[in-house]
């Protein structure tokens, strides 16, 4: 057409090769992941092994890897090693969510161990969470969850320090938010209501989850009460969106 540009097809032919290769490598190792030549939770090959495997330098597979990552692949864990991921893990939320239920339920080994806790004055949302008075403390518990060693996500709970005020001790102890309370004499408990929002992971959850900083995490609001209705426990779960599939009961 008279008048118009185009680029000349000879510089897209020149720049092809080196623009798509690393999308080539990451499609070649999807389909090896697919097959089964890399199993879940199998390391890859290192970056030198790969580059020589495909003539490349090692910028071009580092690209093609953090598109595996994108794709939910893949995941990299800092000073070990790149591993295939596992299947979404499905986790449900109902009346009477455990996580170390539904990691069992999935055929999967659960694991969690406190990384830090507290013993704090509420603030104003945990003091309506649990129907407490300004002033009231709380113990604060920080939550590492695991299925088969790996991450899945990272629970600030905070309950009545009148009720739970060695939590922490305990906790520690059981490794059971179940075992816990019935420790302090709650039998049964359920969940009251949970507020489900996205958000990206800050510095601090993206180390403990073995995340690029700004990846996607899914935030779970909730708050738990005995039988009766009285709350005792109110947490924040940070799930690792690419690793759960959320299912809502009814």
């Amino acid at each position: 057409m008279p008048g118009a540009t185009t680029k000349p097809r000879h510089v897209e032919e020149e720049l092809a090769p080196g623009v798509t290769l690393w999308r080539r490598i990451a499609d070649d190792l999807e389909q090896a992941i697919a097959l089964g030549t890399h199993a879940a939770g199998e390391r890859l090959p290192g970056e030198v092994e790969i580059a020589a495997r495909f003539g490349v330098n090692r910028h071009t597979v580092r690209r093609a890897l953090a598109e595996l990552t994108e794709r939910g692949l893949v995941r990299a864990e800092r000073g070990s090693g790149t591993y295939v991921e596992r299947s979404r893990l499905p986790y449900p939320i109902g009346a009477r969510t455990r996580f170390s239920e539904n990691v069992g339920s999935a055929g999967r080994d659960p694991g969690g161990r406190l990384i830090a806790h507290g013993r704090e004055t509420a603030i104003a949302d945990i003091a309506k969470w649990l129907a407490l008075k300004a002033g009231d403390e709380v113990v604060r518990l920080e939550i590492l969850r695991s299925a088969d060693r790996v991450p899945i996500c990272v629970t600030t709970g905070w309950l009545p320090a009148a009720l739970a005020g060695d939590a922490a001790r305990v906790f520690r102890a059981c490794r059971s938010i179940t075992a816990m309370l019935a420790h302090f004499g709650i039998k049964d408990y359920r969940r009251k209501s949970t507020r489900i929002t996205a958000a990206a992971a800050d510095a601090l959850d993206a180390e403990r989850l073995h995340l690029a900083p700004g990846r996607l995490v899914l935030v779970l609001e909730s708050i738990n009460v005995t039988p009766s209705g009285v709350p005792i426990l109110a947490s924040r779960t940070r799930f690792a969106a690419d690793r759960v599939e959320l299912m809502v009961e009814s």
